[in-house]
Formats: structure tokens, C-alpha cells, sequence
């Protein structure tokens, strides 16, 4: 039995989303790293202890934003928000917010289909290169997340504005971070006077019923708030990336636009091999206990790293290999696990679909238009991001 693992590694180990941070293939199943904000923290990067974590309610996320316990990074939502479907559930909130997030809602699927076409247009129309962050997969997440809270896409740029800052990872307080999320928070209390239009609507015609008297404004605005930030930074994040993986594995990319039934499960290796998420996902220890051959006490913080156990050879053999007809691929971490398993994974994949379908089929030979090493990745960030994809075609 260990209780200490050697040596303490900074975390993140890097920002580049090319290639899997080579410390990742080194590291014991459990290793003790430092964090952002300088705090000590138990990195779990085996699928079998990543699954572990995730399934076992003893690691606790909602107590990650305790004061007082060791951080990842200082927070930039006020600490209530951390469990933020945990507090959708607890106000009543749950079943109005999953109908809305359904990619099978009426209408979505066809506004997606037609919103991504259009945006293709525009590129094919300006000619090659473009920045596909800017003209397609930051628009097309931003738009669809207004469209599913019944909010004018008009609001998206302003809304978009908080997100470098909200996501950001710092081991000090960002006062613009609390100055974004009030201005969001007043936007989306103006927005509950509109009872027709999206989860808006919904939420708006519930204030006051039976029920949710309790419900306040500041509740039904935070829904509104937290699920667009944190839907278009995880789905307009993972569309980057796989573009990423794509333009970088041209061979692959050629087969997947001349086999464009492949998407569904493509969608799932992209997910699998991606390298979206920037840091750990933070979970408290609430009790003395062993994981893997490692003692781990109350109070500690623990980092599960999808990464670590997305590319674990004994689960996915050759797990550096992007391979489409995978038959495990479905099992990455890429959403989480247990009972914080992201809602919106249905929605997520399907807007992935949606969105890489348009690019194949208007551009079947899309590249990357400058060499790969020019890239330019955001750092201290929540997830890895290229700041500019400029692609031709």
C-alpha cells in the first residue's frame, strides 16, 4: 500500500490538442500531481479507476466548490452552480430541461440540417481559406443553443463574449468572470417575460405554479445561462477537436466522406480519441478508502482524466489508431460517468453528426490550410482549443 506517489507532476501537462500528452502513457493508474491553483491532487488515469471514480458517489462533485478544500483552479460560476444538474433536479427543473436538450425535440433535427447547410454556403461562397471556428462550428453551437432556449440568435455573439473567461482555468478569482455572469444572469431574467418560445418559454410558465413557488428567477435565468455557456463550449469544443482529428488523419477523413453512413459511430471514435478536455474532472473524497494500490483520505482532491482512460490499451487495443469500425468505441469517458453523466450526450453527438455530414458532403477533401504546427492553442483553458482552424478544400 502507497500513500504517496512520485514524483508530483505539474497538471495539465499541455494545452496542444495534436497529440496525447506523452506523460499520459507513463503514468501509475494513480499519481500524485499539482494542480493550477497549487493544491496536491490524486490523478486517476486507468479506464478501470476512472470508472470507478465516476460510478462511486464517495468522490463527490458537488463538494469540489466547498470552501476551503483543494481547488483545480479558482472558480469562475459562483459555488453553487458547480452541480449544476444536481440543482436542476432538486428545484424541479429536470424533465422541462431534458425535453428541451432532445435531439429528437420537433423541429431540431431539421433546423440543424438546414442552419448547417447554410453555414456551408457562406463558406463555400467567401472561397477557401476560412476559419472554420469563426464561420461554422462556434456559430452553428451558438445558434442552436438559442434556438433550443427560445432566444434570438442575435444574442449568441454577446452571450459567446463570457466563455474565454467563464471556462478559463486560473489559480486566482477573475472579477470579469462574476461582472459576465451577472450581465448573463440579467439577460435571461429580461428573456422570462416571453412564455411562447424554447425552455425559456417553458421555464417562464412554470414561475409562480403550483410547485415551484420556491423557483426563483435567478434559478430559472441560471438554467438558462449555465446551459448555453456550457453547451457551446462542449459541443462547439468537441466539433474543433474532431475537425482537428480529421484534418490531421486525411487518409481517414477521405474514407469517411465517401462512407457517409459510418457517421454514427465515427462520431463515437472521434469522441473517443478527441482531446477536448483540458484539465481533470474534479471529484472530493469523502472518506478514507483505497484506489488502486493507492490510500486516499477524506478532504482529498481527486482529477479523473477521460483522456488517460479513453486511451487505455487494455480496453482499446492500438488506442492511438482512429478507427471507425471500432466496436468499443461508444465506451469512452468522453462524457463522463455515473451519476453526472452529461444529459445533453444524445444532443451532443447529433449535433456532431449533423455538423461534419454538412462539412463531408460540401467539402469531401476538406485540409488543414496551414501546417499543423502552426496551430496556435489556447492555454489555460478548460478545453483544448485551437484559437484558429483554417481550412481549404
Amino acid at each position: 500500500m502507497t500513500t504517496h506517489a512520485e514524483p508530483i507532476l505539474e497538471f495539465p501537462f499541455t494545452w496542444d490538442g495534436t497529440h496525447l500528452p506523452t506523460q499520459v502513457d507513463e503514468l501509475p493508474p494513480v499519481a500524485k500531481v499539482r494542480t493550477i491553483a497549487g493544491a496536491e491532487a490524486w490523478l486517476v488515469s486507468s479506464y478501470e479507476l476512472v470508472k470507478q471514480v465516476l460510478e462511486d458517489d464517495r468522490f463527490s462533485l458537488k463538494n469540489t466548490s466547498d470552501p476551503g478544500v483543494p481547488r483545480q483552479y479558482a472558480l469562475t460560476i459562483p459555488p453553487e452552480v458547480v452541480n449544476n444538474m444536481g440543482n436542476i433536479t432538486g428545484a424541479g427543473l429536470r424533465k422541462a430541461v431534458m425535453k428541451a436538450i432532445n435531439p429528437k425535440s420537433p423541429g431540431l433535427q431539421r433546423w440543424m440540417d438546414e442552419y448547417a447547410a447554410e453555414l456551408v454556403e457562406r463558406m463555400l461562397q467567401h472561397g477557401a481559406p476560412v476559419d472554420v471556428r469563426t464561420m461554422f462550428t462556434d456559430p452553428f453551437s451558438e445558434a442552436m443553443h438559442c434556438q433550443i432556449l427560445g432566444i434570438p440568435h442575435d444574442a449568441a455573439p454577446r452571450l459567446a463574449e463570457s466563455l474565454p473567461i467563464a471556462f478559463m482555468n486560473s489559480a486566482r478569482e477573475i472579477p470579469a468572470a462574476r461582472l459576465n455572469w451577472d450581465r448573463d444572469i440579467a439577460y435571461m431574467k429580461e428573456r422570462l417575460d416571453d412564455t411562447e418560445h424554447g425552455l425559456i418559454g417553458d421555464l417562464a410558465r412554470l414561475r409562480g405554479t403550483e410547485g415551484y413557488e420556491h423557483v426563483t428567477d435567478e434559478m430559472f435565468a441560471t438554467v438558462g445561462v449555465t446551459l448555453f455557456g456550457a453547451g457551446v463550449i462542449s459541443t462547439a469544443g468537441f466539433l474543433a477537436m474532431a475537425l482537428v482529428t480529421l484534418l490531421t488523419h486525411p487518409e481517414e477523413s477521405d474514407y469517411l466522406a465517401d462512407h457517409p453512413e459510418l457517421m454514427p459511430q465515427a462520431v463515437d471514435e472521434l469522441l473517443r480519441i478527441n482531446l477536448s478536455i483540458g484539465d481533470g474532472l474534479p471529484r472530493l473524497v469523502m472518506e478514507d478508502m483505497t484506489l488502486g494500490d493507492v490510500q486516499v483520505k477524506a478532504g482529498e482532491l481527486v482529477l479523473v482524466l477521460p483522456e488517460g482512460a479513453n486511451f487505455d490499451p487494455s480496453v482499446f487495443p492500438d488506442p492511438h489508431r482512429l478507427d471507425f469500425t471500432r466496436t468499443n468505441s461508444s465506451a469512452h469517458f468522453s462524457f463522463g460517468g455515473g451519476s453526472h453523466y452529461c444529459p445533453a450526450t444524445a444532443l451532443g453527438k447529433k449535433h456532431a453528426e449533423t455538423a461534419l455530414l454538412a462539412l463531408l458532403k460540401a467539402m469531401p477533401r476538406i485540409r488543414l490550410a496551414v501546417p499543423v504546427e502552426q496551430l496556435v492553442w489556447r492555454t489555460g483553458f478548460m478545453k483544448r482549443l485551437p484559437e484558429r482552424l483554417p481550412v481549404m478544400w
